[in-house]
C-alpha cells in the first residue's frame, strides 16, 4: 500500500460490484479442519467457476457494496495501515519450510467490497472457505472497536498479498487489492504500476470498475515457488472467471493469466490486460517538474511489438488536456508500460524510489486477432494519482450475452523478457530551436518560432552501419521539420537525432511524429512515436527573461 493506492481507492471502489448468487456455487458437506479454512468442503475446479460466471451474467448485478460497521467505515489511511494480518494465521502457515505464503487485507476505509476467500486442496479439489474473524488480525493503534466485528463471519476480506520465503523476508511480492487491481515486484521489492483484470469504458461515457469478488487458492507443496489462484469477476456490465498461475522467480514475477468473460450488457469499450501507471514529468516533459526531482514517473514509455514485427517506443506524456490514442494492430506480439531508466541520479527520490520501479510486459498467448493498443494520458499536477492507462481493445463489438476469452503472460521485471536487436530509443528531449547546435541563442533569439527535438538511439549496429550512411526517416502529421542533424554521443555510445519542427498554421491540435533510422539496405532502429502539443499562436515567441544584477 502506498499513498497513491489510497487515493485511487477513494475514487474507484465506490463503483465496484457485488457478490450476487455466489453462495449457490457450493454444496454442503461435513466440516473438517484445514488450517485457517473453517468452511464446509465442496468440490471446485475452473470449469465450475466458468459455469458460475456465465450463469451470473444472466442475473442482475448486485450493485454497490453495503455499509461497513462504523468502526471500519471511518478509518483514516494511517489507521487502516495500522491493521496488520497475524502471520501466525497465514494461509499456508501449517506447511513446514514453505517457500510461499498468503495473508489477507482487512476491509475498511475505501475498501468496502467483502471478498470471499477459499483454500483448495490441489489433489482432492476440495475447497473450504476462510471466514473473517478478528483474531486473524493485529489491530495495534488502529482504534478499531473489535466488539462491532464479533460474529461478522460474512465480513470477508479486501484482498490478499503473497510472500516468498516468509521465514527470511517479510516483504510481499504480489498484492491484489481493490476492484480488480493487482501488482507485483521484481528483485528490488519495490511496487510500481498496477494491472487490472479488465477495463470497461475507460474512455467512454461511464467507466466501470468490476470487482474480483472471490478467490480460490490451490495449496502448493513446500518447495513450490509457483502458486495458482482463481478469481470470480463481477460488475455492472461483465462477469468473468480467471485463472492466475503466478511464478515467483528469483528476479521477477511472471503471471500466466487465462480469463473467460461474459457480457451482461453491451460494452462500449472492453480493455484486455489493462495496466495503470503514473507519469508526472520526465526528459521529454519538464512542465510539471517543479520540485527538486529531475524526473517523476512509474513508467516512461509505452513499448509495442506489433504483429508485423515492428518495434515501437512511444514516450509517455503529462498532457495539458485528456488524450486518448489507439494504435491499430492484428495479433500483437507484446506491449507494455516500461520503466527503463534505473539511475537514481535521474530521480533523486528517497520516498518513491522511482529508479527501482518495475516494468510490466504483456505477452499474448495465441492469436488475439484485430484490435488496437489503447493509451489514455490524463493531466495531473503531481505523483499521487495514476494518470496513464493502457490496454488491448478487441475490434469485435461486445454485445450483451457475448463471450470472450484471452490468455496472456504478465512479466513484472526491470526489463521486458524480449528485446529487439535493433537500436532502441534511449531518451527524448525537447526545447528551444532555431539555432545551430553548439550555439546558445545569445543576444538575438530566432526570428521564427520552432521547437527542437532530440532523440537518442542506443545499441544495435549503429556504429557498424555509420560508414554506409545513417538516414533518419521522419514524418509529421502537420507542420514541417528542418535542421536535421545526426550526432554521435560518446558517453552514450549512441546517436542523437536532432530536428526543429515549424508550425504551418495556428492550430493547437496535437502533432503526431514518427522517426526511425535506416541505411539503404536495412532498418537500424525501433520506431519512435511522439505526440507534440503546439502552444497557442500568441505564445509562439521567445522571451529573454534572463536577469543580471549590475555590479
Amino acid at each position: 500500500m502506498n499513498r497513491r493506492m489510497f487515493m485511487k481507492a477513494s475514487m474507484a471502489f465506490s463503483a465496484v460490484s457485488g457478490m450476487t448468487g455466489l453462495s449457490t456455487l457450493f454444496a454442503q458437506s461435513a466440516w473438517a479442519d484445514d488450517g485457517i479454512a473453517d468452511g464446509t468442503a465442496v468440490r471446485f475446479d475452473f470449469e465450475v467457476l466458468k459455469q458460475k460466471a456465465a450463469s451470473l451474467a444472466k442475473q442482475p448485478w448486485g450493485g454497490q457494496p453495503g455499509p461497513l460497521p462504523q468502526t471500519l467505515a471511518d478509518l483514516t489511511p494511517q489507521q487502516y495501515n495500522a491493521i496488520q494480518y497475524d502471520a501466525n494465521h497465514s494461509l499456508w502457515n501449517n506447511i513446514p519450510d514453505r517457500e510461499l505464503d498468503v495473508q489477507f487485507f482487512h476491509v475498511g476505509m475505501g475498501f468496502k467490497r467483502r471478498i470471499r476467500m477459499f483454500s483448495v486442496d490441489a489433489e482432492s479439489r476440495q475447497a473450504r472457505e476462510i471466514h473473517f474473524r478478528p483474531e486473524l488480525f493485529n489491530y495495534h493503534d488502529a482504534d478499531v472497536d473489535t466488539k462491532q466485528l464479533q460474529g461478522k463471519t460474512d465480513l470477508g476480506f479486501a484482498g490478499f498479498r503473497a510472500f516468498k520465503k516468509p521465514e527470511l523476508a517479510r516483504r510481499d511480492i504480489v498484492s491484489f487489492l481493490g476492484a480488480s487491481y493487482f501488482r507485483a515486484v521484481d528483485e528490488t521489492y519495490q511496487y510500481g504500476l498496477s494491472a487490472r483484470g479488465v477495463a470497461i469504458n475507460t474512455f467512454g461515457s461511464h467507466e466501470e470498475f468490476p470487482d474480483f469478488t472471490a478467490f480460490w487458492f490451490e495449496t502448493p507443496k513446500a518447495d513450490d515457488t509457483t502458486f495458482t489462484v482463481y478469481a470470480l469477476l463481477d460488475g455492472a456490465s461483465v462477469t468473468g472467471a480467471y485463472k492466475f498461475t503466478i511464478h515467483c522467480e528469483e528476479k521477477r514475477v511472471v503471471m500466466e493469466v487465462e480469463n473467460h468473460l461474459f457480457a451482461r450488457k453491451d460494452i462500449e469499450q472492453l480493455g484486455i490486460a489493462p495496466m495503470t501507471s503514473m507519469f508526472s514529468c520526465g526528459t521529454n516533459e519538464r512542465r510539471m517538474c517543479n520540485t527538486y526531482h529531475p524526473q517523476i514517473h512509474d513508467s516512461d514509455r509505452l513499448a509495442m511489438w506489433a504483429g508485423s514485427g515492428e518495434w515501437i517506443a512511444r514516450p509517455l506524456d503529462n498532457p495539458q488536456r485528456l488524450q486518448f490514442n489507439a494504435y491499430q494492430d492484428e495479433n500483437p506480439r507484446g506491449f507494455g508500460l516500461l520503466q527503463l531508466d534505473h539511475n537514481f541520479e535521474n530521480y533523486q527520490d528517497v520516498i518513491g524510489w522511482y529508479d527501482k520501479r518495475p516494468s510490466l510486459w504483456v505477452e499474448p498467448v495465441g492469436k488475439w486477432g484485430k484490435g488496437s493498443i489503447n493509451l489514455m494520458e490524463i493531466p495531473t499536477t503531481g505523483e499521487t494519482l495514476d494518470n496513464i492507462v493502457c490496454f488491448w481493445r478487441p475490434a469485435a463489438p461486445v454485445k450483451a450475452g457475448s463471450e470472450f476469452n484471452f490468455s496472456y503472460k504478465l512479466y513484472w521485471s526491470q526489463l521486458p523478457p524480449v528485446r529487439s536487436s535493433l537500436a532502441r530509443v534511449g531518451a527524448t528531449r525537447t526545447g528551444i530551436g532555431g539555432f545551430p547546435e553548439g550555439w546558445a541563442p545569445g543576444e538575438h533569439f530566432p526570428d521564427t518560432w520552432c521547437r527542437r527535438f532530440a532523440i537518442d538511439f542506443i545499441g544495435g549496429d549503429l556504429k557498424a552501419a555509420a560508414p554506409k550512411g545513417i538516414e533518419p526517416v521522419i514524418t509529421v502529421s502537420s507542420g514541417t521539420f528542418k535542421q536535421v542533424e545526426i550526432l554521435y554521443v560518446e558517453p552514450l555510445d549512441g546517436y542523437r537525432i536532432l530536428f526543429d519542427w515549424y508550425p504551418n498554421s495556428d492550430s493547437t491540435a496535437p502533432v503526431d511524429m514518427r522517426l526511425f533510422l535506416r541505411t539503404k539496405e536495412e532498418t537500424l532502429s525501433e520506431t519512435w512515436l511522439y505526440q507534440y502539443f503546439p502552444p497557442a499562436p500568441d505564445q509562439r515567441k521567445y522571451t529573454d527573461d534572463r536577469q543580471m544584477t549590475p555590479a
